[in-house]
């Protein structure tokens, strides 16, 4: 209830945002990947041909749920069944290239995202549509650890219908939570401009991308405050850039008035503490899945998170602390239009690369 309440709140205000002039986009919306989806059409053409779009659209994320569920009966988790028996599996092209894509962001940010830890977030209930308030066993933590499972120890061995993968490290199991929306955000993309549709909001749970304009207007965009209800800031997204949050106010459980967000560090296999949000701004090729795995790198690293950043050259971040100290990079900061909370604007620390 609570994740619908934020997700509806932050709808609610970027639709509201949004409604300027007379023209009111065509809006759909459906619930998949365990969150709401949103998508907003502004485009001058018969509402019949956009809502064939977007039904394109939800019929994919819809697909794309159903595969990669990583603890309801799926083809991923019939890929995990495998590699905890010490067996390889023939795999889709697509599932292939998932893996390819998340080994390299892997290697990029140094481990610090990691999709081979499943077995990790199960540890934390996390692998559930409701969270117990429970801690997992620490001796269980400590022997996860000195497994060290990784994405990494897969071989994949590509052919012409897909490939063969086997692993080295049977406690390793693959959990897409910190990539699938973004790559779906991509996806939709993809279909709605081979439809002609041009110009047009997609939001998964908070993971935003924009096409072209509304109407001619910028798309504006709210990005949630980690601690109360409403707007940090607002942005206006450009045509082809997407953004994405990663925070510890929606998936979490508190234990002893602590909070245990799903973010979780591979290196300590404990949520990653110091951080409250961390926003980025993307553009270019694959927009989508940028703005969504690399979110994760930066929560989870902390006080480093600006070396990270440019470990990942990704030069647009709004960071909000534990304290709730708001940073910000000095390119992004012009871009957002912050929001008064109890009367009164956060304050601001400008970071220059």
């Amino acid at each position: 209830m609570r994740r619908w309440v934020v997700w509806l709140q932050v709808a609610l205000m970027a639709f509201g945002l949004a409604a300027c002039g007379d023209k009111k986009p065509v809006v759909s919306e459906s619930f998949v990947f365990g969150t709401r989806v949103e998508v907003q059409v502004a485009e001058d053409v018969p509402e019949a041909q956009v809502r064939a779009a977007v039904a394109k659209v939800l019929a994919e994320f819809d697909r794309m749920h159903r595969t990669y569920h990583a603890w309801q009966p799926s083809e991923l988790t019939q890929l995990n069944d495998a590699l905890a028996a010490g067996q390889r599996l023939h795999v889709s092209r697509e599932m292939a290239a998932l893996l390819i894509e998340a080994q390299g962001f892997s290697r990029a940010s140094d481990g610090l995202f990691d999709p081979g830890i499943g077995r990790l977030i199960a540890l934390w209930g996390f692998h559930a549509d409701s969270y117990i308030a429970k801690l997992p066993d620490p001796v269980a933590i400590k022997s996860w650890l000195n497994t060290h499972p990784s994405i990494a120890q897969l071989k994949i061995d590509a052919d012409e219908t897909g490939a063969w993968v086997s692993g080295s490290n049977r406690q390793v199991a693959l959990d897409f939570g910190g990539s699938l929306k973004g790559t779906a955000l991509d996806r939709a993309a993809a279909i709605l401009r081979e439809a002609a549709i041009r110009n047009a909001l997609i939001n998964i749970g908070g993971n935003v991308m924009a096409l072209g304009t509304r109407y001619g207007a910028p798309w504006r965009v709210a990005i949630q405050a980690p601690r109360y209800a409403g707007p940090l800031a607002v942005l206006e997204l450009r045509d082809g850039e997407a953004t994405g949050t990663s925070g510890d106010y929606q998936r979490y459980f508190e234990v002893d008035g602590q909070r245990y967000p799903h973010l979780l560090n591979p290196r300590t296999g404990y949520p990653a503490p110091g951080v409250q949000s961390v926003t980025i701004v993307v553009d270019g090729p694959d927009a989508g899945v940028r703005s969504d795995v690399l979110t994760k790198p930066l929560f989870i690293s902390g006080a480093q998170w600006m070396a990270i950043a440019q470990r990942l050259q990704q030069p647009s971040v709004l960071h909000v602390a534990e304290d709730g100290t708001v940073s910000v990079t000095a390119n992004l900061a012009d871009r957002l239009k912050f929001q008064p909370h109890d009367g009164k604007l956060p304050d601001i620390r400008r970071i220059s690369p």
